[in-house]
């Protein structure tokens, strides 16, 4: 699985843990930066060159770090396809992707921990979405919210 990993100044350092546990494992790490802590860095960003390797099959999911993990999944969310969500419970994590197609994990680098970080990761890159009727259906209308046709 390839994976895009980004994060502005206040997720850097959370980043960087997530992005060293993710090459210890079997997945291709796709380092959108930053690569050196600057105070001044924009998340939008980083959510855009995740967002945009998501969109053209790059990577499989992707992981943006900013300082609450909010302002990351508004951004990446306006990319057509990418479905992004801050969790931070492992729960949100799994049942993002399994139920919902979440393919872009948000997470806060001042909100949470590295280790639960990591198993919220964990969850999040071992789950596979569900494809149930009514899953297919609830994504089919939330599909048609992003052309701009409301829902069915």
């Amino acid at each position: 699985m390839k994976v895009a990993i980004g994060a502005d100044h206040g997720g850097f350092e959370l980043k960087q843990a997530v992005a060293a546990w993710l090459a210890e494992r079997p997945f291709e790490v796709i380092d959108c930066g930053a690569s050196e802590y600057d105070p001044v860095d924009d998340f939008p960003d980083f959510c855009v060159s995740v967002s945009e390797l998501i969109q053209s099959g790059q990577a499989d999911r992707g992981i943006v770090i900013c300082g609450s993990g909010v302002g990351a999944s508004i951004a990446c969310s306006k990319h057509a396809g990418v479905r992004a969500a801050t969790c931070h419970d492992r729960y949100s994590a799994h049942q993002g992707v399994e139920h919902d197609g979440m393919n872009v994990l948000c997470l806060g680098g001042r909100v949470i921990g590295v280790e639960p970080a990591l198993e919220i990761v964990e969850a999040f890159l071992g789950a596979s979405f569900d494809p149930q009727d009514r899953f297919l259906r609830r994504m089919s209308k939330v599909d048609a919210i992003e052309r701009g046709g409301g829902h069915q």
